[in-house]
């Protein structure tokens, strides 16, 4: 059972209805890559104005359409935290998205002069953390990293607000696909994906949303048309909504860059398999910077016309096909009179 905190802060993600129609741009290094591809030139060139100025721009005209959004600390807030809407909700990240590559794999580490306490404190309304994770990992790099999310998790029971949980499986160090950042690989292993959530669906970590990659490269989908490859790929994302429902865990889908008609075919064995809704970014919002920055009208109006329709349409996907969010809250039989449940809390 939720408590009372996690509930009303899970409700302040959703839409009315009870679906995640989630816009996300803590994005750093996509971003980075964007601004310098865009102005010609390196990431380390890029310069913390530009990157302020995109993520206001991303703000001010996608906020509006959305149900929350997510902030990192460093850019987004002091760059539009004023422009958020005061019904969106408001999603942090936690994690430093500089981490430490050794060859047994990735350890996280959060944000320097950072924490849940803060997130809470500034008004936050659910704490989000990427976890990047192999089940075939060396183990004491898994231990890291399963202490890392653990311990976030008792963070957030502490100051009783949700725990958003994002996992990607990364390449190995040395291997010939390796890169820091996450791009989804044609071979992903859709047994990876399913037993990084199986781990960390567990109690034990106490996440309350879990923000997941798909289990199949998204390119590689076949149409959800009955046929034997639709069966076969229905089955990954079916063996993650069981884990979800074992769980009582909502689950949301990230779209890793996938171009928009191949994320909404993501979304589609997804719903089917009990997913909640999506937390999206560069696939909504990449192109009008990648085409536009750092003509800032030009961008706005990318977003507002393009932007806006791909987010439009995954919204009427989620609405028309997503698993609905319901808060459950406690029943309150032990109150009996005054007093008691402000002792009790």
């Amino acid at each position: 059972m939720r408590t009372i905190g996690k509930n009303r802060g899970l409700a302040r993600l959703a839409d009315a209805d009870g679906h995640f129609c989630m816009v996300a741009l803590d994005q750093r290094p996509p971003l980075f890559d964007a601004i310098a591809q865009a102005r010609g030139i390196t990431r380390d060139q890029v310069e913390y104005a530009d990157v302020t100025a995109a993520k206001r721009l991303l703000v001010e005209n996608l906020a509006p359409h959305c149900s929350s959004m997510l902030f990192d600390p460093n850019f987004a807030v002091p760059a539009a935290i004023d422009l958020l809407p005061a019904r969106c909700g408001l999603i942090m990240t936690l994690e430093e998205h500089r981490v430490e590559e050794t060859p047994g794999g990735r350890k996280s580490r959060a944000i320097t002069n950072w924490s849940v306490e803060k997130i809470r404190s500034m008004g936050g309304d659910a704490v989000k953390v990427l976890a990047w994770y192999r089940p075939d990992a060396d183990p004491a790099v898994n231990e890291h990293q399963k202490r890392f999310v653990r311990e976030i998790g008792q963070d957030c029971a502490r100051y009783d607000i949700p725990y958003v949980l994002e996992l990607l499986v990364y390449p190995f160090l040395g291997s010939a696909n390796h890169t820091a950042d996450y791009v989804e690989s044609p071979g992903k292993l859709p047994g990876l994906v399913v037993e990084s959530v199986r781990e960390f669906a567990k109690p034990e970590y106490g996440v309350d949303l879990l923000k997941l990659e798909s289990p199949l490269a998204a390119n590689s989908l076949p149409p959800r048309d009955g046929s034997p490859a639709a069966l076969a790929a229905q089955k990954e994302f079916d063996a993650i909504g069981d884990v979800c429902r074992e769980r009582s865990i909502p689950w949301v889908l990230l779209s890793g860059g996938a171009a928009p008609e191949k994320f909404e075919r993501v979304l589609d064995f997804a719903y089917t398999a009990g997913a909640g809704g999506f937390l999206a970014g560069r696939t909504i919002w990449l192109n009008a910077v990648l085409k536009n920055f750092p003509d800032r009208a030009a961008v706005a109006a990318s977003l507002r016309k393009d932007g806006l329709a791909v987010l439009e349409r995954l919204n009427d996907l989620t609405t028309a096909k997503g698993t609905q969010w319901r808060a459950c809250f406690p029943a309150f039989s032990d109150i009996k009179q005054e007093g008691d449940f402000a002792r009790a809390y």
